[in-house]
């Protein structure tokens, strides 16, 4: 009996070094790779903005050179449409959920119950340091879960140039053909607003062949729904409204 016990206590004792080694190994190689997933993650979103900025192409491959170059990351307070200061790694989505920045979001269909009071822009310079377009964070529900793209407008603030969606869990071959090149490319040239009014509107075949429509996708009405409710929402008042009306990036 006592040889059966010591051989047990053996084994237990065998199973916990080598569960302690693992735990070790892993947790070693969580922290060693951290800097390294940050920085993919750093190179992703830069690579999402390059395309909405229109600059694929200037890259060739130097996505974070591209983007020093061109491209500054400004902040807005979204009830006036003016730039603010914010702590160092600020993040619009992280801060909806912090008391000192959330913001409620009431009577709205857009599939979020608060958002942060400052937002993320991006502002696109050509080689003359002129304003080229502006790029604005949105995000807004689908049919199964929200989706997060990026709204390029032109200098003008009001012509569209690309509606780039990185982030979403819609149908393949359906709602997922928000991310078609076909479908983003139908979005270039078309307007936000008529006569200070939202009007940019995602509707069905010939309703949609004017410069304030864009056609919904087919068989993915609620997707279509989505797209429609979050440009309805974030170019609006309580979006970045105030900012575009004020033009804040020319003054």
């Amino acid at each position: 009996m006592s040889a059966k016990k010591e051989t047990l206590g053996k084994t237990v004792g065998v199973v916990v070094a080598v569960c302690l080694v693992c735990s070790i190994i892993v947790s070693g190689a969580a922290v060693g790779l951290r800097s390294l997933q940050q920085n993919n993650a750093a190179l992703d979103k830069q690579s999402n903005i390059i395309e909405a900025a229109g600059l694929t192409e200037k890259a060739a491959g130097d996505i974070a050179g591209t983007f020093e170059k061109y491209v500054e990351e400004r902040f807005v307070d979204l009830e006036s449409g003016e730039y603010v200061e914010v702590p160092e790694g600020y993040d619009m989505y992280k801060a909806a959920k912090d008391p000192e920045y959330a913001v409620k979001v009431e009577g709205s269909n857009v599939g979020f119950q608060q958002r942060a009071s400052v937002a993320s822009v991006y502002i696109v310079k050509d080689d003359a340091g002129a304003v080229s377009r502006i790029i604005l964070p949105v995000h807004g529900s689908g049919l199964w879960d929200l989706m997060y793209g990026l709204l390029a407008v032109d200098a003008d603030g009001n012509t569209i140039r690309e509606l780039v969606y990185y982030q979403q869990k819609e149908t393949p071959g359906l709602g997922g053909e928000v991310q078609n090149p076909s479908w983003k490319a139908k979005w270039n040239g078309k307007k936000l607003y008529e006569n200070g009014e939202v009007a940019i509107q995602v509707k069905k075949g010939e309703n949609a062949n004017n410069e304030y429509a864009v056609d919904a996708l087919s068989g993915a009405t609620l997707t279509s729904n989505g797209v429609q409710n979050t440009l309805s929402y974030w170019v609006g008042e309580n979006g970045y409204g105030p900012y575009l009306k004020n033009q804040t990036w020319k003054s």
